[in-house]
């Protein structure tokens, strides 16, 4: 595969670098093809409240699993006022701290580079974290080369790496529409929520946090398993339980960045 070989080339020139790591699709296959490719890595975690703490539990389990160096650092996005007031920019301001802390780390220990895991299908939604990672000079290897989320998924399976399949999981922050201040109380009722639609079968799926108000949206396929009497009234009791004061499904179904299009409205 020409993109695989333009990839590793890419890797090995780069010598050495510091990986923000989530654990996900495209992180653990960029992780694993630097592995294979010799070089000098660091895969590092950030721990805050907008993280599910599932998923930080499997970035451990994974870095544990390629047995390579992993590093947890602890962040406080909502300490930055725009942030928590969730402007248009909070992605922004969330990556430049995070890479600005990740460029410290590479300075001080000899790594060459800062790198992350967008691919290429990034560049078609709205991505201000891509502004940071320029600031930062921060590399993209699996954009670089080209690699879509489907060619990292087939890669993926390929090397046997149990993430292949792994739905997406983007921080808590894009649970709330834009101008909705964001706090620590909102997003615990927001992980609770997903965590306890999760444990009903559901892979892949968002609770949309509107002001006490739950938008759920899951993929076309797992649809019907909320359509029944009984699986509709022990959803909406249990997240009324968690405080939401009405609970609604949202018919178009599971679309990544889907608060993005108030965006695309103002710009009208």
């Amino acid at each position: 595969m020409k993109k695989l070989d333009r990839l590793s080339q890419i890797l090995k020139d780069m010598e050495s670098a510091v990986l923000a790591y989530s654990g996900g699709v495209d992180s653990t296959f960029l992780l694993k093809t630097a592995q294979l490719c010799g070089i000098k890595s660091l895969a590092v975690t950030a721990v805050s409240d907008i993280f599910p703490r599932k998923d930080i539990l499997a970035a451990q389990e994974m870095a544990k699993q390629l047995g390579l160096e992993h590093r947890l650092i602890e962040t406080d996005e909502l300490a930055l006022n725009q942030f928590a007031e969730n402007t248009p920019e909070r992605c922004f301001l969330c990556k430049d701290a995070l890479f600005r802390t990740l460029k410290d780390v590479a300075n001080a220990e000899g790594y060459r580079f800062v790198m992350d895991g967008s691919n290429s299908d990034d560049a078609s939604d709205y991505r201000p974290g891509k502004q940071a990672a320029h600031k930062h000079r921060v590399r993209s290897p699996l954009a670089e080369a080209e690699f879509s989320k489907r060619d990292i998924r087939e890669c993926s399976r390929q090397l046997g790496l149990s993430t292949w399949d792994k739905p997406s999981s983007p921080c808590l922050a894009t649970r709330f529409p834009y101008g909705q201040k964001i706090t620590r109380k909102a997003l615990r009722r927001v992980a609770k929520a997903e965590d306890f639609l999760g444990s009903l079968g559901l892979r892949q799926l968002r609770v949309r946090d509107h002001d006490g108000t739950a938008r759920i949206e899951v993929g076309e396929e797992e649809m019907d398993l909320l359509l029944t009497t009984e699986k509709r009234k022990i959803i909406s009791e249990t997240l009324k339980s968690l405080g939401y004061i009405f609970v609604s499904l949202d018919l178009d179904g599971y679309q990544t960045g889907s608060l993005n299009r108030a965006l695309d409205r103002k710009k009208d």
